[in-house]
């Protein structure tokens, strides 16, 4: 069965349960059909022994002197008359030669009337149905027994049992047939879908399956699909842009570390002059590794398992550290960072992480800013959000809504001021502490960049 198509399985399934139904149909016309000549020949028994009852009653003065025997012209069937000793009194032709009853059973019939079934009556030759009751006549204790022959009944109903067979044969195979057609039209979409999906390549994007018009479970099945598709074109198309926008962030570095070489190689240089070209070069090597940590920051996120171990974290002390690290280029910018607000004294993180993503953030208010940076933990609900502010001219309106994505920049250009990853490094971070980052322009003026980060549960 596991190497059936889904077609022929329905097919199976929907012919075994139409045999089961034929068959229980089939069962029942025949019992019924069985009970209803059962009850039509009781009551034409009934009818007859009735009839010839009433005749014993009027002969007065003997069977022998009634003039004709009781039992006469009675039509098909047979008929017999017993007294108590067993003795036939009168009786149709057919069965004249023996009695009808047993002495067991006469002795039940004087008692009240029953019916017998033989499956073949002695001088009948076939089976029949009697009906035996008793009668008080001429002071006498008399049965009177009458059958009739069941054979056109057995003939009627192995009649309906071939007419039965025959008939469910031909409904299952035209069953079976209707079945497959069915089947087959119910997944002729699914065919239809398959074909589609198997020409369908990351290099001819924007492909979709088609849909059938009905608004069934294939048809939400293909929907979903295509949903799919539609995301992994996305997913395609933001690892190239990720390829390529670090293909080309790769390549400054190291055009100016191959330039500062060959010029650190010729002759006649100077030792002032080599070794301003190999701190030149050191200092291109350095943005090289942080470019490539960055990515594999990035990478990682990307993959689901950007690792974290969180413990509990002193915010004074985590902001201080972040103070001090920047506190000399803050200075030498003519500028200063300063740790305030009044907010949760510890939080549950990775601090390596979020040192960090605040680190990140900073760095992008030193670049892009201007004025006094702060740096402040705040409740939110039941979040903590550690906010890096400015009073520089803030975001671009349009990028706000982009600021945390990969190589995306303010000013769209690519020369200069960092690679574009420190913001999606921090929202990276962010979420996989299981927050978010935000940014958002001040209304007195600058930016308002900050990380919201779930609290002790």
């Amino acid at each position: 069965m596991g190497r059936l198509s889904i077609r022929v399985k329905l097919t199976l399934t929907f012919v075994l349960a139409m045999a089961l139904v034929l068959g229980a149909t089939g069962l029942f016309v025949y019992l019924r059909m069985d009970a209803e000549l059962d009850r039509s020949v009781d009551q034409s028994l009934r009818s007859r022994s009735g009839d010839i009852t009433a005749l014993i009653k009027q002969a007065d003065q003997g069977l022998a002197q009634a003039g004709r025997s009781p039992l006469a012209q009675q039509g098909e069937g047979f008929a017999q008359i017993l007294d108590s000793g067993r003795h036939i009194v009168d009786s149709t032709q057919q069965v004249r030669a023996h009695p009808l009853l047993s002495g067991a059973q006469l002795a039940r019939a004087q008692r009240g009337t029953i019916f017998l079934s033989r499956d073949r009556q002695p001088g009948f030759g076939e089976p029949a149905r009697l009906l035996a009751t008793p009668v008080n006549a001429q002071d006498q204790r008399l049965v009177v027994v009458v059958g009739a022959s069941t054979g056109n009944q057995s003939q009627a109903l192995s009649n309906l049992v071939t007419q039965l067979l025959l008939g469910g044969a031909v409904a299952l195979v035209l069953a079976s047939l209707g079945a497959y057609g069915v089947a087959a039209a119910a997944l002729r979409p699914v065919e239809s879908m398959r074909r589609r999906a198997a020409v369908i390549s990351a290099g001819d994007p924007g492909q979709r399956l088609p849909l059938p018009p009905s608004r069934d479970e294939i048809s939400r099945l293909g929907e979903t699909l295509n949903a799919m598709l539609a995301r992994l074109e996305e997913a395609f198309a933001r690892e190239r842009t990720f390829v390529a926008d670090a293909s080309h962030e790769l390549r400054t570095p190291l055009a100016i570390l191959t330039t500062e070489l060959d010029l650190a190689l010729r002759r006649g240089r100077s030792p002032q002059e080599l070794t301003a070209a190999l701190r030149s070069a050191a200092e291109e090597t350095d943005r090289l590794s942080q470019l490539a940590e960055d990515l594999l920051v990035i990478a990682r996120s990307d993959q689901g398992r950007l690792p974290v171990s969180p413990t509990e974290v002193e915010l004074e002390a985590l902001l201080g550290t972040v103070s001090n690290r920047f506190r000399e280029r803050a200075a030498a910018a003519v500028r200063t960072i300063t740790v305030t607000g009044d907010g949760p004294r510890t939080l549950m993180a990775d601090r390596l992480r979020i040192e960090q993503a605040l680190g990140n953030m900073v760095d992008n208010a030193l670049r892009h800013g201007s004025g006094p940076i702060e740096l402040a933990a705040r409740r939110a609900n039941s979040a903590v959000e550690l906010h890096v502010l400015d009073e520089g001219p803030g975001f671009p309106a349009p990028f706000v809504a982009t600021a945390f994505e990969r190589f995306s920049r303010g000013d769209g250009g690519r020369a200069g001021g960092g690679t574009g990853l420190g913001l999606a490094i921090v929202a990276a971070i962010a979420e996989a502490h299981g927050g978010n980052a935000r940014a958002a322009n001040r209304p007195e003026g600058g930016a308002d960049v900050w990380i919201a980060v779930p609290g002790r549960r």
